[in-house]
Protein backbone atom coordinates (compact mmCIF):
# COMPACT_ATOMS: atom_id res chain seq x y z
CA UNK A 1 0.00 0.00 0.00
CA UNK A 2 1.35 3.43 -0.96
CA UNK A 3 -0.66 5.59 1.44
CA UNK A 4 -1.90 5.36 5.01
CA UNK A 5 -5.70 5.26 5.17
CA UNK A 6 -7.97 7.61 7.13
CA UNK A 7 -8.75 6.31 10.65
CA UNK A 8 -5.60 4.15 10.51
CA UNK A 9 -4.40 5.37 13.91
CA UNK A 10 -7.81 4.66 15.44
CA UNK A 11 -7.65 1.13 14.05
CA UNK A 12 -4.13 0.74 15.44
CA UNK A 13 -5.18 1.99 18.88
CA UNK A 14 -8.12 -0.42 19.09
CA UNK A 15 -6.03 -3.32 17.82
CA UNK A 16 -3.32 -2.61 20.41
CA UNK A 17 -5.86 -2.44 23.26
CA UNK A 18 -7.58 -5.64 22.16
CA UNK A 19 -4.25 -7.44 21.83
CA UNK A 20 -3.19 -6.25 25.29
CA UNK A 21 -6.43 -7.56 26.82
CA UNK A 22 -6.10 -10.93 25.09
CA UNK A 23 -2.42 -11.22 25.92
CA UNK A 24 -3.18 -10.71 29.62
CA UNK A 25 -5.59 -13.66 29.35
CA UNK A 26 -3.09 -15.77 27.41
CA UNK A 27 -0.44 -15.56 30.16
CA UNK A 28 -2.95 -15.97 33.01
CA UNK A 29 -1.26 -19.19 34.11
CA UNK A 30 2.07 -17.38 34.58
CA UNK A 31 0.63 -16.12 37.87
CA UNK A 32 -1.98 -18.75 38.74
CA UNK A 33 0.40 -21.67 38.12
CA UNK A 34 2.20 -20.88 41.38
CA UNK A 35 -1.03 -21.40 43.30
CA UNK A 36 -1.89 -24.50 41.24
CA UNK A 37 1.57 -25.96 41.88
CA UNK A 38 1.19 -25.50 45.61
CA UNK A 39 -2.27 -27.06 45.61
CA UNK A 40 -1.39 -30.06 43.41
CA UNK A 41 2.30 -30.44 44.40
CA UNK A 42 3.59 -30.42 40.81
CA UNK A 43 7.08 -31.37 39.65
CA UNK A 44 9.17 -29.14 37.39
CA UNK A 45 8.05 -30.96 34.25
CA UNK A 46 4.39 -30.93 35.31
CA UNK A 47 4.65 -27.21 35.99
CA UNK A 48 6.23 -26.69 32.57
CA UNK A 49 3.39 -28.59 30.88
CA UNK A 50 0.80 -26.56 32.75
CA UNK A 51 2.44 -23.26 31.78
CA UNK A 52 2.73 -24.43 28.19
CA UNK A 53 -0.89 -25.49 27.64
CA UNK A 54 -2.21 -22.03 26.59
CA UNK A 55 0.88 -21.51 24.45
CA UNK A 56 0.29 -24.74 22.50
CA UNK A 57 -3.25 -24.04 21.33
CA UNK A 58 -2.51 -20.35 20.79
CA UNK A 59 0.45 -21.22 18.58
CA UNK A 60 -1.06 -24.02 16.49
CA UNK A 61 -4.25 -22.10 15.72
CA UNK A 62 -2.33 -19.10 14.39
CA UNK A 63 -1.70 -20.82 11.06
CA UNK A 64 -5.33 -21.62 10.09
CA UNK A 65 -6.54 -18.33 11.56
CA UNK A 66 -3.91 -16.43 9.56
CA UNK A 67 -5.15 -18.05 6.36
CA UNK A 68 -8.81 -17.44 7.25
CA UNK A 69 -8.02 -13.74 7.68
CA UNK A 70 -7.61 -13.48 3.92
CA UNK A 71 -11.17 -14.69 3.36
CA UNK A 72 -13.30 -13.60 6.34
CA UNK A 73 -11.52 -10.47 7.55
CA UNK A 74 -9.40 -10.10 10.69
CA UNK A 75 -11.90 -7.88 12.51
CA UNK A 76 -14.73 -10.42 12.21
CA UNK A 77 -12.54 -13.31 13.31
CA UNK A 78 -11.23 -11.31 16.25
CA UNK A 79 -14.75 -10.73 17.55
CA UNK A 80 -15.48 -14.47 17.35
CA UNK A 81 -12.19 -15.31 19.04
CA UNK A 82 -13.04 -13.21 22.10
CA UNK A 83 -16.58 -14.61 22.25
CA UNK A 84 -15.27 -18.18 22.29
CA UNK A 85 -12.57 -17.47 24.90
CA UNK A 86 -14.82 -15.89 27.55
CA UNK A 87 -16.59 -19.16 28.67
CA UNK A 88 -13.22 -20.78 29.49
CA UNK A 89 -12.54 -18.06 32.05
CA UNK A 90 -15.99 -18.55 33.58
CA UNK A 91 -15.36 -22.29 34.09
CA UNK A 92 -12.01 -21.83 35.89
CA UNK A 93 -13.41 -21.83 39.48
CA UNK A 94 -15.00 -25.26 38.92
CA UNK A 95 -11.78 -27.08 37.97
CA UNK A 96 -9.95 -29.09 40.63
CA UNK A 97 -7.71 -31.56 38.77
CA UNK A 98 -4.43 -31.30 36.86
CA UNK A 99 -6.03 -32.56 33.63
CA UNK A 100 -8.84 -30.05 34.08
CA UNK A 101 -6.38 -27.17 34.40
CA UNK A 102 -4.56 -28.39 31.29
CA UNK A 103 -7.87 -28.44 29.39
CA UNK A 104 -8.84 -24.94 30.50
CA UNK A 105 -5.34 -23.78 29.60
CA UNK A 106 -5.73 -25.09 26.06
CA UNK A 107 -9.08 -23.29 25.78
CA UNK A 108 -7.69 -20.03 27.16
CA UNK A 109 -4.94 -20.37 24.58
CA UNK A 110 -7.40 -19.21 21.91
CA UNK A 111 -6.58 -15.69 23.05
CA UNK A 112 -3.08 -16.21 21.66
CA UNK A 113 -4.30 -15.99 18.05
CA UNK A 114 -5.11 -12.31 18.67
CA UNK A 115 -1.59 -11.42 17.58
CA UNK A 116 -2.03 -12.90 14.11
CA UNK A 117 -5.45 -11.26 13.81
CA UNK A 118 -4.02 -7.92 14.85
CA UNK A 119 -1.09 -8.07 12.44
CA UNK A 120 -3.42 -8.75 9.53
CA UNK A 121 -5.84 -6.05 10.66
CA UNK A 122 -3.16 -3.37 11.13
CA UNK A 123 -1.26 -3.98 7.88
CA UNK A 124 -4.38 -3.17 5.85
CA UNK A 125 -4.32 0.43 7.11
CA UNK A 126 -0.72 1.64 6.82
CA UNK A 127 1.64 2.55 4.00
CA UNK A 128 4.63 0.31 3.40
CA UNK A 129 7.03 2.94 4.80
CA UNK A 130 5.16 2.91 8.15
CA UNK A 131 4.63 -0.83 8.56
CA UNK A 132 7.54 -1.29 10.95
CA UNK A 133 6.39 1.52 13.24
CA UNK A 134 2.73 0.45 13.12
CA UNK A 135 3.50 -3.20 13.85
CA UNK A 136 5.91 -2.14 16.58
CA UNK A 137 3.25 -0.04 18.30
CA UNK A 138 0.74 -2.86 17.95
CA UNK A 139 3.23 -5.37 19.36
CA UNK A 140 3.59 -3.20 22.46
CA UNK A 141 0.29 -4.82 23.41
CA UNK A 142 2.55 -7.46 24.97
CA UNK A 143 2.50 -5.06 27.90
CA UNK A 144 -0.98 -6.45 28.54
CA UNK A 145 0.91 -9.00 30.60
CA UNK A 146 1.36 -6.19 33.11
CA UNK A 147 -2.39 -6.37 33.74
CA UNK A 148 -1.99 -9.90 35.05
CA UNK A 149 1.13 -9.19 37.09
CA UNK A 150 -0.43 -6.14 38.74
CA UNK A 151 -4.05 -7.21 39.20
CA UNK A 152 -3.80 -10.94 39.81
CA UNK A 153 -1.78 -10.72 43.05
CA UNK A 154 -4.42 -8.29 44.32
CA UNK A 155 -7.27 -10.55 43.19
CA UNK A 156 -5.61 -13.51 44.90
CA UNK A 157 -5.57 -11.51 48.15
CA UNK A 158 -9.17 -10.29 47.85
CA UNK A 159 -10.74 -13.45 46.38
CA UNK A 160 -10.04 -17.16 46.14
CA UNK A 161 -7.58 -17.39 43.22
CA UNK A 162 -9.85 -19.50 40.92
CA UNK A 163 -12.39 -16.65 40.86
CA UNK A 164 -9.93 -14.48 38.97
CA UNK A 165 -11.24 -16.30 35.89
CA UNK A 166 -14.74 -14.74 35.99
CA UNK A 167 -13.21 -11.33 36.73
CA UNK A 168 -11.08 -11.65 33.62
CA UNK A 169 -14.14 -12.78 31.67
CA UNK A 170 -15.85 -9.54 32.64
CA UNK A 171 -12.86 -7.50 31.52
CA UNK A 172 -12.61 -9.32 28.18
CA UNK A 173 -16.34 -8.84 27.61
CA UNK A 174 -15.96 -5.09 28.09
CA UNK A 175 -13.02 -5.08 25.67
CA UNK A 176 -15.12 -6.98 23.14
CA UNK A 177 -17.89 -4.38 23.30
CA UNK A 178 -15.42 -1.49 22.93
CA UNK A 179 -13.80 -3.21 19.96
CA UNK A 180 -17.13 -3.81 18.21
CA UNK A 181 -18.14 -0.16 18.65
CA UNK A 182 -14.87 1.68 17.95
CA UNK A 183 -12.66 -0.57 15.77
CA UNK A 184 -13.24 0.66 12.19
CA UNK A 185 -13.93 -1.74 9.37
CA UNK A 186 -11.49 -1.82 6.49
CA UNK A 187 -12.86 0.55 3.79
CA UNK A 188 -14.78 -1.26 1.07
CA UNK A 189 -12.81 0.50 -1.67
CA UNK A 190 -9.60 -1.23 -0.56
CA UNK A 191 -9.19 -4.30 -2.78
CA UNK A 192 -8.87 -7.55 -0.82
CA UNK A 193 -6.29 -9.96 -2.10
CA UNK A 194 -7.75 -13.46 -1.74
CA UNK A 195 -5.41 -15.99 -3.33
CA UNK A 196 -6.33 -19.67 -3.53
CA UNK A 197 -5.45 -22.02 -0.69
CA UNK A 198 -2.43 -23.41 -2.50
CA UNK A 199 -1.07 -19.91 -3.01
CA UNK A 200 -1.49 -19.23 0.70
CA UNK A 201 0.50 -22.33 1.62
CA UNK A 202 3.20 -21.87 -1.03
CA UNK A 203 5.49 -19.86 1.30
CA UNK A 204 5.90 -23.04 3.36
CA UNK A 205 8.31 -24.18 0.63
CA UNK A 206 10.45 -21.07 1.04
CA UNK A 207 13.38 -21.66 3.43
CA UNK A 208 13.29 -17.97 4.38
CA UNK A 209 9.93 -18.42 6.10
CA UNK A 210 11.35 -21.14 8.35
CA UNK A 211 14.46 -19.06 8.98
CA UNK A 212 12.34 -16.08 10.07
CA UNK A 213 10.27 -18.48 12.18
CA UNK A 214 13.40 -19.68 13.96
CA UNK A 215 14.39 -16.10 14.75
CA UNK A 216 10.90 -15.42 16.11
CA UNK A 217 11.06 -18.64 18.09
CA UNK A 218 13.81 -17.01 20.13
CA UNK A 219 12.77 -13.35 20.33
CA UNK A 220 9.10 -14.11 21.03
CA UNK A 221 9.01 -17.74 22.15
CA UNK A 222 11.68 -17.23 24.81
CA UNK A 223 9.96 -13.98 25.87
CA UNK A 224 6.76 -15.95 26.47
CA UNK A 225 8.63 -18.73 28.24
CA UNK A 226 10.40 -16.26 30.52
CA UNK A 227 7.12 -14.56 31.41
CA UNK A 228 5.82 -17.94 32.52
CA UNK A 229 9.01 -19.09 34.22
CA UNK A 230 10.45 -15.99 35.92
CA UNK A 231 8.04 -15.82 38.91
CA UNK A 232 8.87 -19.42 39.75
CA UNK A 233 12.61 -18.78 39.20
CA UNK A 234 12.74 -15.71 41.44
CA UNK A 235 10.98 -17.57 44.24
CA UNK A 236 13.16 -20.68 43.88
CA UNK A 237 16.60 -19.19 43.20
CA UNK A 238 16.37 -16.07 45.38
CA UNK A 239 13.69 -17.08 47.92
CA UNK A 240 11.60 -14.01 47.13
CA UNK A 241 8.02 -13.61 48.22
CA UNK A 242 5.21 -14.01 45.69
CA UNK A 243 4.60 -10.25 45.42
CA UNK A 244 8.32 -9.50 44.93
CA UNK A 245 8.62 -12.13 42.20
CA UNK A 246 5.62 -10.62 40.42
CA UNK A 247 7.12 -7.12 40.64
CA UNK A 248 10.45 -8.17 39.10
CA UNK A 249 8.69 -10.09 36.34
CA UNK A 250 6.44 -7.11 35.68
CA UNK A 251 9.53 -4.94 35.19
CA UNK A 252 10.87 -7.39 32.59
CA UNK A 253 7.56 -7.65 30.72
CA UNK A 254 6.79 -3.95 30.65
CA UNK A 255 10.18 -2.72 29.49
CA UNK A 256 10.47 -5.43 26.84
CA UNK A 257 7.02 -4.61 25.47
CA UNK A 258 7.36 -0.83 25.45
CA UNK A 259 10.49 -0.79 23.26
CA UNK A 260 8.81 -2.77 20.52
CA UNK A 261 7.67 0.42 18.79
CA UNK A 262 11.29 1.59 18.81
CA UNK A 263 12.28 -1.73 17.24
CA UNK A 264 9.84 -1.14 14.41
CA UNK A 265 11.22 2.35 13.82
CA UNK A 266 14.82 1.07 13.82
CA UNK A 267 13.86 -1.66 11.36
CA UNK A 268 12.26 0.94 9.07
CA UNK A 269 15.37 3.10 9.23
CA UNK A 270 18.29 0.64 9.32
CA UNK A 271 16.79 -2.66 8.17
CA UNK A 272 15.40 -5.56 10.15
CA UNK A 273 18.34 -7.82 9.40
CA UNK A 274 20.85 -5.52 11.11
CA UNK A 275 18.57 -5.11 14.12
CA UNK A 276 18.14 -8.88 14.45
CA UNK A 277 21.87 -9.60 14.27
CA UNK A 278 22.63 -6.95 16.91
CA UNK A 279 19.87 -8.30 19.16
CA UNK A 280 21.26 -11.83 19.01
CA UNK A 281 24.77 -10.77 20.02
CA UNK A 282 23.50 -8.79 23.01
CA UNK A 283 21.37 -11.71 24.21
CA UNK A 284 24.20 -14.20 23.72
CA UNK A 285 26.50 -12.27 26.06
CA UNK A 286 23.80 -11.90 28.72
CA UNK A 287 22.77 -15.54 28.56
CA UNK A 288 26.39 -16.64 29.00
CA UNK A 289 26.48 -15.04 32.45
CA UNK A 290 22.94 -16.11 33.35
CA UNK A 291 23.73 -19.75 32.51
CA UNK A 292 26.57 -19.95 35.02
CA UNK A 293 25.25 -21.67 38.16
CA UNK A 294 26.15 -20.56 41.70
CA UNK A 295 29.62 -21.99 42.31
CA UNK A 296 31.94 -22.36 45.29
CA UNK A 297 35.64 -22.96 44.60
CA UNK A 298 38.23 -23.98 47.18
CA UNK A 299 41.80 -22.97 46.43
CA UNK A 300 44.36 -24.80 48.57
CA UNK A 301 46.88 -22.14 49.59
CA UNK A 302 50.15 -22.46 51.45
CA UNK A 303 48.79 -21.60 54.86
CA UNK A 304 45.07 -21.87 54.39
CA UNK A 305 42.31 -22.66 51.95
CA UNK A 306 40.78 -19.78 50.01
CA UNK A 307 37.07 -20.17 49.30
CA UNK A 308 35.61 -18.20 46.40
CA UNK A 309 31.86 -17.92 45.85
CA UNK A 310 30.68 -17.02 42.35
CA UNK A 311 27.01 -16.14 42.13
CA UNK A 312 24.83 -13.59 40.36
CA UNK A 313 22.77 -11.76 42.94
CA UNK A 314 19.17 -10.77 42.35
CA UNK A 315 20.02 -7.23 41.23
CA UNK A 316 22.63 -8.26 38.65
CA UNK A 317 20.25 -10.98 37.46
CA UNK A 318 17.45 -8.44 37.04
CA UNK A 319 19.76 -6.05 35.17
CA UNK A 320 20.76 -8.80 32.73
CA UNK A 321 17.11 -9.75 32.26
CA UNK A 322 16.33 -6.09 31.59
CA UNK A 323 18.92 -6.00 28.78
CA UNK A 324 17.61 -9.26 27.30
CA UNK A 325 14.04 -7.97 27.47
CA UNK A 326 14.97 -4.76 25.64
CA UNK A 327 16.83 -6.70 22.96
CA UNK A 328 13.96 -9.17 22.49
CA UNK A 329 11.46 -6.31 22.21
CA UNK A 330 13.50 -4.74 19.40
CA UNK A 331 13.87 -8.12 17.70
CA UNK A 332 10.18 -8.98 17.77
CA UNK A 333 9.31 -5.85 15.80
CA UNK A 334 12.18 -6.16 13.32
CA UNK A 335 11.31 -9.76 12.38
CA UNK A 336 7.84 -8.75 11.23
CA UNK A 337 9.22 -5.77 9.34
CA UNK A 338 11.44 -8.19 7.39
CA UNK A 339 8.46 -10.46 6.76
CA UNK A 340 6.39 -7.59 5.36
CA UNK A 341 9.27 -6.64 3.05
CA UNK A 342 9.25 -10.13 1.52
CA UNK A 343 5.55 -11.07 1.74
CA UNK A 344 3.44 -7.88 1.77
CA UNK A 345 0.41 -9.63 0.25
CA UNK A 346 0.62 -12.73 2.45
CA UNK A 347 0.92 -11.26 5.94
CA UNK A 348 -2.01 -13.38 7.13
CA UNK A 349 -0.61 -16.75 6.12
CA UNK A 350 3.14 -16.08 6.46
CA UNK A 351 2.65 -13.98 9.59
CA UNK A 352 0.49 -16.77 11.01
CA UNK A 353 3.17 -19.38 10.33
CA UNK A 354 5.97 -17.32 11.86
CA UNK A 355 3.83 -16.33 14.84
CA UNK A 356 2.84 -19.97 15.34
CA UNK A 357 6.46 -21.10 15.51
CA UNK A 358 7.18 -18.27 17.93
CA UNK A 359 4.22 -19.30 20.04
CA UNK A 360 5.48 -22.88 20.06
CA UNK A 361 8.56 -21.52 21.78
CA UNK A 362 6.26 -20.52 24.62
CA UNK A 363 5.02 -24.14 24.65
CA UNK A 364 8.26 -26.11 24.28
CA UNK A 365 10.69 -23.95 26.26
CA UNK A 366 8.95 -24.10 29.68
CA UNK A 367 8.86 -27.89 29.33
CA UNK A 368 12.57 -27.93 28.47
CA UNK A 369 13.22 -25.59 31.40
CA UNK A 370 11.47 -27.96 33.79
CA UNK A 371 13.09 -31.07 32.29
CA UNK A 372 16.61 -29.60 32.40
CA UNK A 373 16.10 -28.39 35.95
CA UNK A 374 14.86 -31.79 37.11
CA UNK A 375 17.74 -33.58 35.35
CA UNK A 376 20.60 -31.25 36.34
CA UNK A 377 19.25 -29.96 39.61
CA UNK A 378 20.42 -26.45 38.68
CA UNK A 379 18.12 -23.43 38.65
CA UNK A 380 20.06 -21.72 35.85
CA UNK A 381 19.56 -24.71 33.53
CA UNK A 382 16.73 -22.76 31.85
CA UNK A 383 19.22 -20.16 30.63
CA UNK A 384 21.52 -22.90 29.36
CA UNK A 385 18.63 -24.03 27.16
CA UNK A 386 18.10 -20.50 25.87
CA UNK A 387 21.82 -20.12 25.16
CA UNK A 388 21.75 -23.28 23.03
CA UNK A 389 18.64 -22.11 21.14
CA UNK A 390 20.23 -18.74 20.42
CA UNK A 391 23.46 -20.37 19.25
CA UNK A 392 21.44 -22.33 16.66
CA UNK A 393 19.64 -19.14 15.54
CA UNK A 394 22.90 -17.25 15.07
CA UNK A 395 24.52 -20.10 13.18
CA UNK A 396 21.58 -20.32 10.79
CA UNK A 397 21.55 -16.55 10.31
CA UNK A 398 25.28 -16.42 9.64
CA UNK A 399 25.09 -19.18 7.02
CA UNK A 400 22.05 -17.55 5.39
CA UNK A 401 23.76 -14.15 5.19
CA UNK A 402 26.88 -15.71 3.71
CA UNK A 403 24.84 -17.60 1.10
CA UNK A 404 22.92 -14.43 0.24
CA UNK A 405 26.16 -12.47 -0.18
CA UNK A 406 27.51 -15.21 -2.46
CA UNK A 407 24.40 -15.08 -4.64
CA UNK A 408 24.67 -11.31 -4.97
CA UNK A 409 28.33 -11.50 -5.99
CA UNK A 410 27.54 -14.25 -8.50
CA UNK A 411 24.67 -12.24 -10.00
CA UNK A 412 26.91 -9.17 -10.27
CA UNK A 413 29.62 -11.19 -12.00
CA UNK A 414 27.15 -12.66 -14.48
CA UNK A 415 25.68 -9.20 -15.18
CA UNK A 416 29.17 -7.95 -16.05
CA UNK A 417 29.83 -10.93 -18.37
CA UNK A 418 32.60 -12.03 -16.02
CA UNK A 419 32.43 -15.63 -17.27
CA UNK A 420 32.54 -14.80 -20.97
CA UNK A 421 35.75 -15.02 -22.94
CA UNK A 422 37.14 -11.91 -24.60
Amino acid sequence: MDATLPRAWQALAMATLAFAANFSVWILYAVLAINIQRELNLSGVELGLLLSAPMLSGAILRIPVGILCEYMGARTLWIWQMLITIPALLFLPFVDSYIGFIGIGLWIGLSGVSFTLGVRYVTDWFARSQQGLALGIFGAGNAGAAISFVLLPLFVIWFDWPWTGPLYALGLTLMLLVFIIFAPKTPSYIPRFTPPWREQLRPLKDPRVWRFSLYYYFVFGSFLALIMWLPHYYMQAYQLEFEQAMAFTLFFVTTSSMVRALGGWLADRYGGQLVNWSVFWVCLVCLFFLSYPPTTMTIHGIDRDVIINIEINVWVFTALMFVIGIAQGLGRASVFKVIHNHYPKQMGSVGGIVAAIGGLGGFTLPILFGLSQDMLGISSAAFMVLYAVLAVCMTVMFLALRAERYRRELARAQAQNFFEDE
